[in-house]
């Protein structure tokens, strides 16, 4: 197996990481992971990046999407609850 060289460090762990934190911790890191797994992915595709870690990279991105995705989604309800409870405590 020989070793090819490629100009980019891969960033699919971190990635990753970011990922699940955005889950677990802090929901605000799901568009950051959701960003640079996008960028790590077409580096990948580009040759810039070693491809080995594409599996690490998508999981991390598709983590991100979710976080993003389940973000919006409360921050909808707040304002619609908020909303809510204004009207109801004017009339």
């Amino acid at each position: 197996m020989t070793d090819q060289y490629y100009p980019e460090d891969s960033q699919a762990t971190t990635v990753l990481v970011l990922g699940i934190l955005s889950l677990v911790v802090c929901q605000i890191l799901g568009p950051i992971a959701w960003v640079m797994g996008n960028k790590e992915l077409a580096g990948i595709d580009a040759g810039r990046r070693p491809p080995q870690n594409r599996g690490t990279a998508q999981a991390g991105r598709i983590l991100g999407i979710i976080s993003t995705v389940l973000m919006i989604i409360g921050i909808v309800f707040l304002f619609v609850f908020l909303v809510i409870g204004l009207v109801a405590s004017t009339s």
